[in-house]
């Protein structure tokens, strides 16, 4: 959970995560009146950013720990990349998951040989505390979503690959749901080029990021209602908020409509398939809620969504 530290994950991701294309956007350049480019991170093998995450922290394990198995609770992509770190590994996976988990990441999770244990039916602490009990009652490693060192570290890999590969970038933007991407982001930039602003986007019915900054410490919101799944967890982390409030530029809320044009857009110009979180950086230029100052890098955090809930969205 350091910018050298960040490092050394993305050393050791190498030929595991894909170092994903940071490209211009034209159409969101002259939106914006400057360069505006995304980052691909729906190209990872898992279709989400999570791999970064879930692999470092695999990979960080004493062998004779890692092999008694990995355990996580996720809402789709950290699930995802856990089985995947698993499979890479040949240890057991289990990943709990709420009742209302889209059918495309619980197919994701099964692909790689996890095992999928229903808890709740929308993402809430009931979902933790079950894979907290798998873990003491079955002897596996829990590996939380995003309030871990190790995980904030894979996923500052991103902010390392836009900060080296994007010279010009002076503003980043990802979206935050428990913060592990956004501090992780704040860190890697800062190992390359410190001066690079990071901001948050949040969905506006989960904006717990506008109420820890509120309350000056994560609080939990009392409840969360948004189409955007990956970003319904309720607070910030306890890891993530020290970095988080110490370097981000600012914070951005968009609206669930606003989501669903930026992922119509997208598909338009782009021919993109992107899940609502990770539409929401290209939701927050495109109200013009988000006005950096210059070339400005956007982080598409995963693809995974249900075609069907995809057309349907998007035709609406």
């Amino acid at each position: 959970m350091t910018v050298e530290g960040v490092r050394k994950a993305a050393a050791s991701l190498v030929g595991v995560a894909v170092r994903t294309p940071l490209t211009e956007a034209p159409f969101l350049s002259r939106l914006a009146g400057h360069p505006v480019h995304l980052k691909h991170e729906q190209l990872q093998p898992i279709g989400a950013f999570k791999i970064r995450g879930a692999m470092t922290a695999a990979a960080r394990l004493a062998p004779e720990v890692r092999a008694r198995g990995l355990v996580t609770s996720s809402s789709g992509n950290h699930g995802q990349a856990i089985a995947y770190a698993a499979h890479h590994y040949g240890v057991r996976a289990v990943v709990v998951m709420p009742g209302q988990t889209s059918k495309i990441k619980i197919a994701g999770v099964e692909k790689h040989g996890g095992t999928v244990v229903f808890a709740g039916e929308r993402r809430s602490p009931e979902q933790m505390a079950r894979a907290e009990q798998i873990a003491r009652d079955e002897g596996l490693v829990l590996i939380p979503p995003y309030d871990h060192p190790d995980v904030i570290d894979g996923q500052g890999t991103i902010g390392l690959e836009i900060a080296e590969d994007g010279p010009d970038i002076t503003d980043v933007a990802t979206p935050v749901s428990g913060g592990g991407l956004l501090s992780g982001t704040c860190l890697g930039v800062a190992a390359v080029r410190p001066g690079i602003r990071v901001w948050a986007v949040e969905p506006a019915g989960a904006a717990k990021l506008s109420a820890a900054i509120k309350a000056g410490h994560p609080t939990a919101l009392p409840a969360v209602d948004t189409i955007c799944d990956g970003l319904r967890t309720p607070t910030v982390g306890l890891l993530t908020w020290p970095i988080i409030r110490e370097r981000i530029a600012g914070v951005v809320t968009v609206t669930d409509d606003e989501v669903v044009a930026a992922m119509r857009l997208l598909e338009k110009e782009l021919g993109l398939v992107i899940e609502p979180s990770g539409a929401t950086t290209v939701a927050a230029i495109m109200t013009k809620k988000l006005r950096t100052a210059g070339p400005t890098a956007l982080v598409l955090t995963g693809g995974n969504v249900d075609r069907d809930t995809f057309q349907k969205l998007v035709a609406a």
